[in-house]
């Protein structure tokens, strides 16, 4: 009896040699046709694309010619260098593919006519002469012989244009006697190879298809099926194997249903201990196990889609936790959830968590919604402890600031040289306080709302301008080169100049105080469709990576900077800006290489009529 490889021997044996032939045939006919072809292109191609690289080098020296009018002198100058080069190199390829008869003249004359081009070009572009004359000589002289060497370079083309559709009619003739002999050889294939499957399928699919019906029926769970095969070949020794398979299975299942039935009912004992709201969810979105919290506040009862429930943000965590394999957190006005459990305020961060197998592929996902309403409580009772200190320390500290300003100037009395130096000192010291109080309150009342941020439509580069402008004498004086490297064709932003002019101040200031001198400072932007990103990169020391999740915290210092460093509120005050803003502000750091600050501005073109008024 024939076994399976015999059998797919015989099969697949017959196919190839079908192939083979067809292949063969097909060889030679595109053979053929490849010479007809091949001779189309050495023929005209060359001189096509010639004719066409040429048009196009014309016109961009034109561009060029253009720009020079126009005060780009430099510019225009660099594009008309380089296309007189690529103008002329086409030019070459043309006189050394000449084909057809009068095209050898044509060429000539094109040549003869881009010489003239290039002496008059010399004219217009020399700066030397009156802007008048230079215009005048552009449309009355230069510009009809540049349409001239359009038009020759326009008759050349079709004249290797025409030669190649009439060769390729005589291709296409070819093309279609091949074609006809391969519909003849692809019907005889076509009845040889129907032959081959029909006993194909008999002595092999149809076995296999059995056991694929049977293999499903294990797979819904029915282990009692025992599979029938009469072949003596690797199918059948394949089925025996089968049934060897599910007898095992059967007895697997037996032993493992009072160890799944205890671990489901201590895990459901433990979620309904948990104070958070925490729900199981299978791979077709349905809660399997959640507790007590996640069923009252937010409906995430067993057996229920979660696909159907109201709650939009609670489907996307989902798809996106499966889809990117980890944890994701909620973002936006989503990012911390009010509800009311009881008539009691609380809140709550919401977080998927992908449950992977041990081949990394999510077999479900755990949806975290964590009471953080504790740390919320804390959080504001922190910021108006702050407030009120910063407050109560304002009217108290202008009052001494006042009276240190009156000794100074001796309203009082003579002071001495020591007293002089310890008011100098109670001044300064009066002075960092005053500005600590300033910038406490400042995050206050960003945080609160309170802030009368005054957003309209502002030029980037103005604003860039003005905020860059206070520190250029400071990094003249320490040697730090300032760049501003900002697109001419930024668009205006929405933001409040004030605010945004105290963002540049402290990230300017930081990058004078950590780049040594030598350095340099550069400020740049780009946009896109949303809105313009702007950047301040310096050559500093940089920053250590274990601290850069801290570097936008109230009060945090980079420990060892090595110079004296204030008492690390103006980042925080750079992000509450930004963010008032609707932006985010992001840092990255390389020891020894420099710190590269950026934040993100909305496009006032983007601003709808409503928000802008709001």
């Amino acid at each position: 009896m024939f076994g399976l490889r015999q059998k797919l021997s015989l099969g697949l044996g017959g196919l190839v040699a079908i192939i083979l032939a067809t292949s063969l045939m097909s060889i030679l006919q595109l053979t053929r046709l490849g010479e007809s072809i091949e001779v189309i292109l050495r023929e005209n191609y060359r001189s096509v694309v010639a004719c066409q690289d040429m048009k196009e080098a014309l016109e961009r020296m034109d561009s060029g010619i253009l720009f020079s009018l126009l005060g780009y002198a430099a510019k225009g100058d660099d594009l008309i260098r380089r296309n007189d080069q690529a103008f002329e190199k086409a030019l070459q390829v043309e006189l050394g593919n000449v084909t057809l008869p009068g095209e050898r003249e044509k060429a000539t004359h094109l040549r003869e006519l881009f010489e003239q081009h290039r002496t008059i070009m010399r004219r217009v572009v020399d700066p030397g002469v009156l802007m008048a004359v230079r215009k005048d000589t552009y449309f009355t002289e230069l510009l009809p012989l540049f349409e001239q060497i359009k038009g020759t370079a326009d008759e050349i083309l079709k004249m290797n244009q025409q030669n190649m559709t009439e060769a390729n009619d005589r291709a296409r003739q070819r093309a279609k006697s091949a074609r006809e002999r391969m519909y003849i050889l692809l019907f005889v294939g076509t009845i040889v190879a129907i032959g081959l499957i029909f006993f194909s399928e008999r002595w092999i699919l149809r076995p296999i298809k059995r056991l694929i019906l049977s293999a499903e029926e294990i797979k819904q769970g029915n282990l009692d099926l025992v599979i029938r095969s009469n072949s003596r070949d690797e199918v059948g020794k394949l089925s025996e194997t089968f049934n060897e398979m599910a007898a095992s299975l059967r007895e697997f299942r037996r032993s493992d249903r009072a160890k799944l039935t205890r671990i489901e009912r201590a895990t459901q004992q433990t979620f309904k201990g948990l104070p958070d709201a925490v729900a199981l969810i299978d791979l077709e979105g349905k809660v399997e196990v959640a507790t007590e919290t996640a069923r009252e506040v937010f409906g995430l009862k067993p057996h229920v889609r979660i696909h159907g429930l109201p709650s939009g943000w609670m489907t996307d965590l989902y798809d996106k936790a499966l889809s990117y394999g980890h944890p994701i957190e909620a973002k936006d006005e989503h990012r911390i959830l009010q509800h009311f459990v009881k008539g009691e305020e609380r809140y709550f961060r919401p977080e998927a968590i992908p449950i992977l197998d041990n081949e990394m592929q999510p077999t479900g996902v755990i949806l975290l919604l964590q009471d953080v309403t504790q740390l919320r409580q804390q959080d504001e009772m922190k910021r108006g402890l702050i407030s009120t200190v910063s407050h109560q320390l304002k009217t108290p500290l202008t009052s001494i600031r006042m009276a240190v300003h009156l000794l100074l100037e001796e309203r009082v009395g003579t002071l001495t040289e020591k007293q002089v130096e310890l008011l100098l000192a109670a001044r300064e010291d009066s002075d960092r306080l005053d500005h600590i109080v300033n910038n406490l309150l400042d995050i206050g009342r960003i945080e609160s709302g309170r802030a009368g941020m005054q957003f309209q439509g502002i030029s980037p580069h103005v604003m860039v301008l003005e905020a860059v402008e206070p520190f250029r004498r400071p990094f003249e004086d320490q040697g730090i080169n300032l760049n501003i490297e900002l697109p001419p064709d930024l668009p205006e932003i929405w933001a409040d100049s004030a605010r945004m002019n105290h963002v540049f101040g402290n990230l300017l200031s930081n990058a004078l105080r950590y780049t040594n001198p030598g350095g340099k400072v550069t400020v740049s932007a780009q946009v896109d469709d949303e809105r313009v990103h702007f950047s301040v990169a310096d050559t500093g020391k940089g920053i250590p990576d274990r601290y850069l999740p801290r570097i936008f915290e109230q009060f945090f210092r980079v420990p060892e900077q090595g110079k004296e460093t204030g008492v690390g509120l103006g980042l925080a005050i750079v992000k509450e800006i930004v963010e008032a803003h609707g932006g985010t502000v992001g840092v990255e750091s390389e020891l020894g290489k420099g710190t590269t600050f950026t934040f993100g501005l909305l496009r006032a073109d983007r601003i709808s009529k409503k928000e802008s008024l709001s």
